[in-house]
């Protein structure tokens, strides 16, 4: 059969169809047909005894049409009622709005409200660690200049990275509160990280006082935060990385280096120091130690010797003569123990000296040491008479003074 035969494709009806055997698929206008007969009998079209259709009305009843409308009604009532079912997760929370303004807040499970227009629904994530990047997008590397330099408190610049993670804890604030929450976090930690450096200085922001200025900024972002109401909570500040800027890190290396060696040099200076002056504190009491016990042994000295002349002179007083006789023999005791000389009384004698006699006695002295013969001397018996002659004589010259 040519595929141009009219007739083709009008055997589907079954094997034995009016047009034969099965000869293809169903034709389309017959398929057409079907459809129309369907909807005609939907909207209640009625067909003749013969085969034929009637003539179609003007139009469907009115109770044919209020049913089938009323049924479609019904049926989109439910699914617009239907909509209003929401589900909110576990560590979630659901801010239902009505006409856009607040009305609840939901905890977690299934949900309904009104449907839309009515109200509507928006899930906030209060579980959820929350992080931004500030001075920085995905790598400390890849740096946003705008937001790393900082002005420090010695008018230095430095390149700062830090991350922030939050949390929210109130979904309406949330919401409602802030327009863009997440943009007006990181305008929030970038004025607070800038305040913070602004307030210290270079050395200590590279290298002291890095956690210090990470708190010091996380609470001045949640003061900013809780001031403004924005439902957010700062678990977090981390600095990634602090550096001077490129363009002048040789520059800075090269005052970093100058400082370091003036340190030095302040701790050698310190060392000499204290290696000094512990001495010459050291010397200086020694010093005055000595000094203090001069005087006191001068003093005591001078005490004695007054209180020995007082003694002296109460004895003198007693007997004037036999004191007087004393202080002469103790005074020439002293002066002669001290002297190599010896004095005596040679006139009227008739001994033998040797002169000079200091002379013979350093010789016997010496030469009793070695063993030799000791040399010739006076007899032993002249000393003692010319000592007794001596001290006569003197006692005779200082009565015939007197």
């Amino acid at each position: 059969m040519s595929l141009n035969d009219p007739n083709w494709g009008r055997g589907s009806r079954g094997p034995q169809g009016p047009g034969g055997g099965n000869q293809g698929p169903p034709d389309l206008d017959e398929l057409w047909r079907n459809f129309n007969r369907r909807l005609s009998d939907l909207f209640g079209r009625r067909r003749r005894d013969g085969g034929g259709e009637e003539p179609p009305p003007s139009g469907p009843s009115a109770a044919q049409f209020g049913g089938g409308a009323g049924a479609l009604l019904a049926l989109v009532f439910a699914v617009w009622l239907a909509s209003g079912f929401y589900i909110v997760n576990e560590g979630t929370r659901g801010v239902v709005l009505t006409f856009g303004r607040f009305s609840q807040e939901t905890m977690s499970g299934l949900r309904w409200r009104m449907p839309w227009p009515i109200q509507s629904h928006e899930i906030v994530n209060l579980a959820q660690v929350r992080t931004l990047e500030v001075g920085y997008r995905n790598n400390v590397r890849t740096k946003v200049l705008k937001e790393s330099l900082m002005l420090t408190d010695d008018e230095n610049i430095v390149d700062l990275q830090f991350a922030v993670q939050y949390l929210v804890k109130d979904a309406k604030d949330f919401v409602f509160n802030v327009r863009r929450p997440d943009d007006s976090a990181m305008q929030i930690a970038e004025t607070a990280m800038r305040e913070v450096i602004g307030k210290n200085r270079m050395d200590a922001i590279l290298y002291e006082t890095q956690v210090d200025i990470a708190n010091k900024s996380r609470d001045l972002m949640q003061e900013i935060h809780d001031r403004y109401n924005t439902g957010i909570t700062v678990s977090t500040v981390t600095i990634q990385n602090a550096q001077p800027p490129e363009q002048v890190q040789a520059a800075f290396d090269d005052a970093v280096k100058a400082g370091q060696d003036r340190e030095r040099q302040k701790n050698e200076g310190q060392a000499y120091a204290n290696d000094v002056i512990p001495r010459a504190r050291g010397t200086s009491s020694r010093l005055k130690e000595e000094a203090e016990g001069y005087r006191a042994r001068v003093i005591a000295s001078a005490e004695g010797d007054a209180s020995r002349f007082r003694q002296v002179l109460a004895e003198y007083a007693k007997a004037p003569a036999v004191t007087r006789e004393r202080i002469y023999i103790d005074t020439m005791q002293q002066i002669l123990t001290s002297t190599s000389k010896i004095m005596m009384d040679f006139r009227g004698s008739g001994n033998l000296l040797y002169l000079p006699l200091e002379k013979l006695m350093q010789g016997t002295a010496t030469g009793g040491a070695e063993g030799a013969a000791p040399p010739r001397a006076a007899p032993p018996e002249a000393a003692p008479e010319a000592g007794a002659r001596s001290r006569e004589t003197l006692r005779s010259r200082e009565r015939g003074d007197r």
